[in-house]
């Protein structure tokens, strides 16, 4: 990402280019003065011997107009035109103007992307899908992080705003549903991860139930009867709409849980410890345990371990969002739903780019899922 300025209370921006993505800091308060506007009104002279657009089209045998639509993502190049394009601007290290991009549009080429916490595990993978949507280099996007502050995503806005982006897409901390904020912007706005309260927005959400039909339909094709649920807080929707999947699919086989109830409580390795230790206790015949998080699965999985049972001979165990660092390292290798964040975060910043362009399709999309087979439910 490419910041003619660097935007006050940034914590960081994501560079979008042809190699992929990156992460470079941005200046923060004091040192941060914007441009006159006599200087943004006026496109800087390029150095002699700088690489332009007729370079790139000469190099990929096209005319200047066919490289401006491929490197603009535009849908009346062909698909192996557009990559010639791309490979030639890469090879010469082609980067476009903004100023002229500006200067022929009313958009600046300029996305906006305010999230409620950067730190947060579940962002990442969004991004990356964004990037992947964004593209080659042609938009520029300023990252923002709120920390869950409402007064500073609103101070975030503003600054979005007085930069002139063509539209923002606001990335959630949960999948607790957001107050909505479309009305009060003059650009283009789609949610992503935390969907809108609003159902006129354009919202885009892993679909947590479908996660948990997943879950316990994967666990019922092994032959397994005796299945309980151990849960995260309540007052997370994930958390609710995952139990309500895995209960549609039992009811369905005509069982119910272990135990009659989903068991509520955190989303840490201890409480699946403890809740793995009551069940085993209380319930012997217990066969598989569906666990709402990696964390709580691995907490499990230690107390199934320690206690001599076998996993998946005795108990299966499967968990939800595929966390890399836990799945691979636990004993055995965890089977777990993966919430295809990137495909998330593409879908969302393809979305975007529709609505900008005037096509905007209102509602919740829920995302689909898949489920990452291992040892663990073997």
């Amino acid at each position: 990402m490419n910041l003619r300025t660097p935007l006050p209370g940034v914590k960081s921006a994501l560079r979008f280019g042809l190699f992929g993505f990156s992460r470079t800091r941005a200046r923060i308060g004091r040192s941060a003065h914007p441009r006159r506007r006599s200087e943004d009104a006026v496109t800087p002279r390029k150095p002699t011997g700088s690489i332009t657009l007729t370079d790139v089209a000469r190099v990929a045998g096209v005319s200047v107009a066919t490289a401006s639509k491929a490197l603009n993502n535009r849908d009346q190049v062909r698909a192996e035109t557009r990559q010639r394009v791309l490979d030639a601007a890469a090879s010469l290290s082609f980067t476009p103007n903004p100023f002229a991009k500006a200067l022929n549009s009313s958009r600046t080429g300029t996305i906006g992307m305010l999230t409620s916490d950067l730190d947060n595990r579940f962002v990442l993978p969004v991004l990356l899908g964004a990037e992947d949507a964004f593209g080659a280099g042609s938009t520029s996007v300023l990252l923002c992080d709120a920390r869950g502050d409402s007064i500073r995503e609103q101070h975030h806005i503003k600054n979005l705003l007085a930069k002139r982006v063509d539209g923002i897409v606001i990335l959630g901390r949960t999948t607790n549903s957001r107050p909505s904020i479309t009305s009060t912007i003059p650009v283009p706005v789609v949610y992503a991860y935390a969907p809108s309260e609003d159902p006129a927005d354009s919202s885009f959400t892993p679909d947590n139930a479908q996660a948990g039909v997943l879950a316990a339909g994967h666990l019922l094709d092994r032959g397994r009867r005796r299945i309980a649920l151990i849960n995260g807080e309540p007052s997370y929707a994930a958390a609710r709409d995952r139990a309500a999947g895995v209960q549609q699919a039992l009811t369905a086989a005509g069982l119910t849980l272990v135990g009659g109830d989903v068991l509520y409580g955190q989303w840490s390795e201890s409480w699946g410890r403890q809740c793995a230790e009551e069940l085993v206790n209380a319930h012997p015949d217990l066969d598989a345990i569906i666990c709402a998080s990696d964390q709580i699965a691995r907490g499990a999985l230690d107390h199934l371990r320690e206690s001599g049972r076998r996993v998946p001979r005795d108990v299966a165990v499967v968990g939800f969002d595929n966390w890399d660092l836990l799945v691979e390292a636990a004993r055995p290798p965890l089977s777990s739903i993966d919430m295809q964040l990137e495909t998330l975060g593409r879908a969302a910043a393809e979305e975007l780019s529709h609505a900008i362009r005037g096509g905007a399709t209102p509602g919740v999309r829920r995302m689909p899922v898949r489920l990452v087979p291992r040892e663990s439910s073997a």
